[in-house]
């Protein structure tokens, strides 16, 4: 696993935190799977709901394997509260997007959050943005936009709902992989899953009475394996950001696109389409480049 460093809180152990994401990216990509498949069928809030009550049982039974339901405590509720308004926006934003676009697509599309979490650094963590960083986000746009496709939209100019909305989870997305690490500092990973759990069911809940559709018999195995994988993921995202840095396993993510396409091939028979390939591949040259000038400034200010 290699050796862990602790610093301002966090623990440091690069092997954990690549094992951490692999499995978060696999399990995720299990999850957009499965909720595109339920999107045909059943109200976006209801999907949501159902995975977070299976969320919630999954918090809960890691408390009592981690000592007990005393860790769910907490004095940063305004934190959980943050994290899960994010949250619920990235979810349901992704989840209609899902419903719009080919799986591979809208995975693609958010591979924009580490270009959105550059930007955001600067207002909100005071670093500073060279030059050359700035061009490569510039760039890394083209290619989400190669990727959604200009000219989609209902007007001819405008980029679909479809990667509108998936674009917006990015930026969402990338404010809560910033919030996630915070709590990390002090909040075990089942209780930041507790919280957000808690918030994604009572928001979600109260729509409930206008939109439930009961599910059919052969849907409840997706709905269950929607939940798990998805708890799941996101326990193993909260434990990568815990022992890696942002910038050190965010990339791990475009592991994503593989599963993707895929499930995308083999449940819809989604191929991806060649302005797809390429500005996915625009993209991730352009976070390779934007880690690897941030990885370099930190190594010489350290000299």
């Amino acid at each position: 696993m290699g050796a862990m460093e602790v610093k301002d809180g966090l623990r440091f152990a690069p092997g954990r935190a690549v094992i951490f994401m692999l499995a978060a990216v696999f399990c995720l990509a299990v999850l957009d799977a499965g909720v595109k498949w339920l999107t045909a069928d059943y109200p976006i809030p209801q999907i949501g709901f159902l995975r977070y009550c299976i969320g919630l049982c999954f918090a809960i039974a890691l408390a009592m394997r981690f000592g007990g339901v005393t860790t769910l405590r907490t004095r940063r509720l305004g934190g959980h509260a943050l994290r899960s308004v994010l949250n619920i926006i990235t979810m349901v934003t992704f989840y209609y997007a899902l419903r719009l676009m080919p799986l591979a697509d809208a995975v693609a599309v958010g591979f924009a959050a580490p270009l959105f979490m550059t930007v955001l650094s600067v207002p909100l963590l005071r670093e500073r943005v060279g030059p050359r960083r700035w061009a490569a986000i510039v760039v890394g746009f083209f290619g989400v936009l190669l990727i959604a496709g200009p000219g989609s939209g209902p007007d001819g100019i405008a980029i679909g709902w479809g990667a509108a909305l998936a674009l917006l989870s990015a930026f969402t997305y990338a404010l809560t992989l910033i919030t996630s690490r915070q709590l990390s500092r002090t909040e075990m990973s089942h209780t930041i899953l507790f919280y957000y759990s808690i918030g994604v069911i009572i928001v979600m809940g109260a729509t409930l009475p206008f939109n439930w559709v009961t599910p059919d018999w052969e849907d409840v195995w997706v709905i269950v394996v929607v939940g798990i994988s998805g708890s799941i993921g996101q326990y193993c995202l909260n434990q990568a950001f815990r022992y890696g840095e942002v910038s050190f396993i965010a990339p791990l993510e475009y592991t994503s696109l593989i599963w993707a396409g895929m499930f995308g091939i083999m449940f819809w028979g989604d191929i991806p389409t060649w302005p797809v390939l390429a500005g996915a591949a625009i993209v991730v040259l352009a976070n390779m480049y934007v880690v690897r000038r941030e990885a370099a400034i930190r190594r010489a200010a350290t000299k």
